[in-house]
Parts: C-alpha cells; structure tokens; sequence
C-alpha cells in the first residue's frame, strides 16, 4: 500500500526481481492512503500473516548526487532527494499528525492479520532541529494504543560487512548533515541501523504476556 506513485512503481520493480529470484506467492499493490488500508483490503481480513511497513520520516529522503567530479565540472545533480510534494502526504505532518495518522495505519492493519499475525515496523530515531528524537519509542506507544503489543525489537544494520568489520553505507545527505551537526557542537553520528519492532495484536497473547 504506498501512496506516492514513484514508490508503487518501484515496489513492482522489488516484486518482479524477487518473483525472478524464485519467491513464490501472489503479491497485491495498491496505491492509496493507507489510513484506508482495512477498507481497501477489506477481502484479506483475518488473513494476513505478516505485514511489513515503516512511517514517513518527512518529505525528503537520503536521494543521490553526482558531483562535479562527476559530470565534468558542472552543477552537483541530486536524484531521488524528494519523497513527497503532495501536501496530503503524512511525510509533511508535524510528529504529531504523523504519529496519530500511522496510529490509524496500525488499527487498520491489524485487521487484516490471522490469528498470531504478526506487523514488523522498521523505524529509526531521527533528529529534528538537531535534537534526536526516540521515534521508534513514540511509535511503540502508539501502537499500544492502537492494541498491539510488542513482542521483540531488533536493530536492522543498514551496513555493509567487509574484512571482519562494518562498514557504513550512510548517503551524502546523511554525511553532510552528520557534519554539519557537529560543527555546531552537537555529538551526532551518520545511522547504521533502523530498529525493526515486531506487534501482535494484544488479544492474541496469553494473559500472564498482556
């Protein structure tokens, strides 16, 4: 379910290579709002074993460039840097709409999961106006209140490993604004991980894990 029409062709792009690298099953896009998501899928309540999603950040993601010393001298070329224009957008929220609209997201989902289904939620902490701000702490009590329980939190390297080591795949934009933090004296460093956070609705847990 992905609302912004670049995203729903590349998640097609994402289901053709996996269905090509032998994944079975029988995938379903749709592109809408997924604050509706339990009336789109209205046909796939209770059916559900695992839905996998994460929130909006905002309405830039990390995008690439090419530099000068890339396109012979000229101006630094970005692709990929804007995620949303469309002011309906939940990345244009403050986070506050955007919590209580993935609130939404949550209760709608967890519809459509079969007994002992499972919502896995990959989310980061994120910094605004330089201060870090414990997102995947917020969502977690946001999806209590939607009547989801966590049941396990894992960090999901967003790294390479190379030599025995690890080794960061932080973008441009993440470097540059890790620097641009730390010249203005606040200790920040470029993420190598997102939290993955794993619901179950709290009905389907046994009392004494409520």
């Amino acid at each position: 379910m992905e609302y912004e029409p670049d995203f729903v062709h590349l998640t097609l792009g994402n289901l053709l290579h996996a269905h090509n690298q032998g994944a079975t099953g029988t995938p379903q896009v749709a592109r809408g709002d997924a604050r509706n998501i339990a009336t789109i899928y209205r046909n796939l309540h209770g059916k559900a074993a695992l839905v996998l999603t994460s929130p909006p950040y905002g309405s830039y993601t990390h995008g690439h460039i090419r530099s000068g010393r890339d396109n012979g001298g000229g101006k630094i070329d970005k692709r990929h840097h804007r995620y949303s224009t469309d002011r309906s957008n939940l990345a244009h929220q403050p986070i506050s709409g955007l919590l209580e609209g993935f609130g939404q997201i949550l209760a709608g989902t967890a519809t459509l999961l079969r007994p002992g289904g499972v919502i896995a939620v990959t989310i980061r902490p994120i910094r605004l106006k330089g201060e870090l701000l414990d997102l995947p702490g917020q969502v977690i009590d946001t999806a209590h209140r939607s009547g989801l329980a966590l049941t396990a939190r894992h960090a999901a390297l967003l790294a390479g490993f190379r030599d025995g080591g690890l080794i960061n795949r932080a973008s441009f934009f993440q470097m540059l604004e890790t620097r641009r933090a730390r010249d203005r004296g606040i200790p920040a460093c470029a993420t190598a991980h997102e939290d993955l956070l794993l619901f179950k609705r709290v009905h389907d847990l046994p009392e004494a894990s409520r």
